[in-house]
């Protein structure tokens, strides 16, 4: 009768949202060497580009099509949505697969998931817990590069107006928040990643099969993209937008572009998190 009474105080003391806290997740995927190291390659980014500048000199116009590339040294708000423009194609696509990705597999292949799921946290919490923390890492990467970004575009360039390559400049003040938008589209753009790469984790042991697998289906979205025969069905992929966050560093900014790419990729995302959690609470999970 005891243990019985023990069992029954144990269970009344329970409380569900206070399993696996969002704190304890954060320190836990912060400790890991692979987020530093992730980091650590986005805050050197700017200087591997402030060097490749100062050996190669200026950046050229390429053809007739001007770019911000050929403003990348004009001012640190320039330098940093240069580094923003050559990274968003694939380098950002890493580090969102990396943290949403890995995240659940992870626990499987050090076959730590199950004695989670005993101690007991509900898998509904535990997702949330790592999708929540692995989103949180992704939007500090992005935010890791511009910052850094500006910061040695200001040592190496000077503080001034973002110059637009087709002509007019944004003052510096206006420019930082541009930034920002940019910042933020190109988080939401990258939620299609996220999605792939958690709903991947949920199915594999295998971390490297999940971060690996949203990467690759990203670069096929960017191949498909380009198919010109396809036309108006390209519209229908997150990767014929990720560029539309240019139209915000325009002296007259166009929204349309966003509006409809940040659509796109929230549509894809929710379902995509949608079939984790679902998946995920019917699994059978022996690691």
């Amino acid at each position: 009768m005891s243990t019985l009474t023990e069992r029954t105080e144990v269970a009344s003391g329970y409380r569900a949202g206070r399993t696996l806290p969002l704190r304890v997740e954060l320190v836990r995927q912060l400790k890991r060497r692979r987020t530093l190291v992730m980091f650590g390659i986005l805050a050197v980014l700017p200087f591997v580009l402030v060097v490749a500048f100062a050996i190669g000199g200026e950046p050229d116009a390429g053809g007739d099509r001007i770019t911000l590339m050929d403003s990348a040294t004009a001012s640190a708000a320039n330098f940093a949505a240069v580094n923003l423009f050559v990274s968003a194609g694939f380098l950002l696509v890493v580090p969102v697969a990396l943290f949403c990705g890995d995240t659940v597999a992870s626990e499987a292949s050090w076959s730590s998931l199950r004695y989670l799921l005993a101690a007991p946290v509900p898998r509904a919490r535990l997702l949330w817990s790592k999708l929540v923390v692995g989103l949180g890492l992704s939007l500090a990467a992005m935010m890791l590069l511009p910052v850094v970004a500006l910061a040695v575009g200001i040592a190496a360039y000077g503080w001034g107006p973002l110059q637009i390559p087709t002509g007019g400049a944004l003052d510096a003040g206006t420019a930082a928040q541009r930034l920002v938008v940019v910042v933020a589209f190109i988080f939401v753009s990258q939620l299609v990643t996220a999605g792939l790469a958690f709903w991947l984790s949920t199915k594999t042991d295998a971390p490297l099969g999940a971060v690996g697998g949203a990467v690759g289906l990203t670069i096929v979205g960017n191949v498909l993209d380009a198919v010109t025969a396809l036309g108006d069905w390209r519209h229908f992929l997150p990767a014929h937008w990720q560029f539309a966050w240019a139209d915000a560093v325009q002296p007259s900014p166009e929204w349309s572009g966003m509006i409809q790419g940040t659509a796109i990729s929230l549509t894809y995302a929710l379902v995509l998190f949608a079939l984790a959690f679902r998946g995920f609470a019917r699994k059978d999970v022996v690691s």
